[in-house]
C-alpha cells in the first residue's frame, strides 16, 4: 500500500514532468496569471502546448523566460527592450555586446531620471521651507509655484537655489514668516 506521503511525491513528480499550469507558472515566476497571458499576446512568451483537457501546459523554459522578463522589468527595461534582450540572448556571436549596450543605455536613462528627480526634490524642499504653513492661500509659495510664475511655467530643470526666486511676491506676502526670515541669513 502507498502512503499519503508517497502519493504526494508521485503527484509532484508527475506534475513536474508534465509541465506547469498557467497558475503554477505564474506563482513560481512571481507574476499574475494575467501577466502570463499578456506576455503571450505580446509575443514575449510562445504559445504553450495544450493538454487534452484544453489547459495550457508550460515547460521549464517558459518559467525561465518569464523570470527573465520579470527581472528585466525590475531593472526598468520596457517590454520592447525586453523583447530585444531576449533576441540578443539567443545571439551567440554579438548578443553579449548588444545586451551590454542596451544595459548601458538603460543606466544612462536611469541616471537622467535620478538627476531630474533630485531637482524636483530640491525644489519641493525649498518650497516647503519657504512656506509658513499659515496665512492666505495667495501667500503660499507652494500654491504659487503650482499656479506657475508670472514669467511662465516653472519647471524642475529651471529651478534656482532660492524657492522665492521664481516668485518674487512670496517674500513680501509672507514677510512675517519665521521660516522665510531664517532663509534670509
Amino acid at each position: 500500500m502507498v502512503s499519503g506521503q508517497d502519493l504526494r511525491s508521485v503527484h509532484m513528480n508527475t506534475k513536474s514532468t508534465r509541465g506547469f499550469t498557467i497558475g503554477s507558472l505564474a506563482e513560481q515566476a512571481g507574476v499574475s496569471i494575467d501577466t502570463i497571458r499578456y506576455y503571450e499576446r505580446m509575443g514575449l512568451l510562445p504559445a504553450p502546448q495544450r493538454r487534452a483537457s484544453g489547459y495550457r501546459e508550460y515547460d521549464a523554459s517558459a518559467l525561465e523566460r518569464v523570470r527573465f522578463i520579470r527581472r528585466a522589468k525590475d531593472l526598468t527595461f520596457s517590454l520592447a527592450e525586453v523583447c530585444d534582450l531576449l533576441n540578443l540572448s539567443a545571439d551567440g556571436e554579438h548578443g553579449v555586446q548588444g545586451v551590454r549596450q542596451r544595459a548601458s543605455e538603460r543606466l544612462a536613462e536611469i541616471n537622467r531620471l535620478i538627476h531630474n528627480m533630485e531637482a524636483v526634490r530640491d525644489h519641493l524642499s525649498r518650497l516647503i521651507e519657504a512656506c509658513p504653513g499659515h496665512g492666505l492661500p495667495d501667500c503660499c509659495p507652494i500654491l504659487s509655484d503650482l499656479r506657475g510664475s508670472e514669467s511662465g511655467e516653472a519647471s524642475p530643470s529651471s529651478y534656482s537655489n532660492a524657492a522665492d526666486a521664481a516668485h518674487p511676491g512670496i517674500r513680501s506676502c509672507c514677510a512675517d514668516s519665521p521660516r522665510l526670515e531664517r532663509n534670509k541669513a
